[in-house]
């Protein structure tokens, strides 16, 4: 039998509430107080990957809001909008809904792109950005073009995504053996733990959160050559003007980290880039002391450095 939504209910030192945004409803979990950090996770995951985060940032004076993005653990899942523009709106609103005009806004992964996105489409929603694990996705689309060996190949399972019906049985047949062995084949040895697993494996078997996740996917593959893509792409050419932190695991087989060196360009604002040695895909997970080490004293500098 399938879980329910209340699977990603888990306990904590963090407060788990409903907040609707632009006719979505969202599932968020919070902790502590003072300028608004908003955490935005990555494939196959939910808000549960920011666990560390929802101690550390408040420790150090923050209000750390984590969100389940749009199709995935109890937040609602519609037929449609998983493009990134879409994606852009939803965590604007979600800003909005949560009494800010801005936040800081750190993303992983998927939400990586979706911070890239909100700070061209939204610049006045993100006060500063942090990207992990996620190069800027017009530096994404040259990579899968230009480097046949290296990204394309590292890509080849979200490739395989774009086929119908498929993915979504593979990936939660036998439990959703598949997520657990993705979460280990795109991090460095040592990581996950069977709990750590076993917990996303569970929340991607929750009723339609295969297929909106495999939306996002399909989205920004199939749109590469059509109006829409092609709109949003040449948006992605403004230059951003937040201050950026961009976070890498060396270790990362799933976006190699040539592939995100050289998001800079796309940067007019104070940036800086830092490469995590012995971490993988889940840097924030996989070494946590050593991640909230680059992001805390960064957010702690008032004019962070190139």
């Amino acid at each position: 039998m399938a879980p329910d939504e209340g699977v990603v209910r888990i306990e904590g030192p963090w407060t788990h509430r409903a907040v609707h945004a632009r006719g979505t409803r969202f599932h968020v979990v919070e902790a502590g107080d003072g300028p608004l950090v908003l955490l935005l996770h990555g494939f196959p995951q939910f808000w549960w990957t920011w666990r560390q985060q929802l101690r550390s940032l408040p420790a150090a004076g923050f209000r750390a809001v984590a969100v389940d993005l749009r199709g995935y653990g109890g937040s609602d899942k519609p037929p449609r909008g998983y493009d990134l523009p879409t994606l852009a709106a939803d965590a604007t609103g979600l800003i909005r809904a949560l009494g800010e005009t801005g936040a800081i806004v750190v993303g992983h992964d998927w939400g990586g792109l979706l911070g890239w996105t909100m700070a061209v489409f939204e610049p006045k929603s993100v006060y500063r950005l942090v990207t992990v694990s996620a190069p800027h996705p017009l530096r994404l689309r040259g990579s899968l073009l230009g480097d046949p060996v290296g990204q394309l190949r590292a890509s080849g399972r979200r490739l395989g995504f774009q086929l119908p019906l498929l993915p979504e049985r593979r990936l939660t047949r036998d439990n959703a053996a598949l997520v657990g062995k993705l979460l280990d084949g795109w991090s460095a040895p040592g990581w996950p733990d069977q709990e750590t697993a076993g917990t996303y494996r569970e929340a991607f078997r929750i009723p339609a959160v295969a297929h909106c996740a495999l939306e996002y996917h399909r989205w920004f593959g199939r749109s590469q050559f059509r109006p829409d893509g092609l709109r949003y792409a040449k948006a992605m050419r403004t230059e951003i003007e937040a201050p950026t932190l961009q976070l890498h695991g060396a270790q990362d087989r799933c976006i190699l980290p040539r592939t995100a060196q050289g998001s800079s360009r796309y940067v007019a604002a104070p940036y800086r880039w830092r490469l995590l040695e012995g971490a993988g895909h889940y840097p924030h997970e996989e070494a946590p002391e050593m991640f909230d080490n680059e992001l805390l004293g960064w957010l702690a500098d008032p004019e962070p450095d190139r």
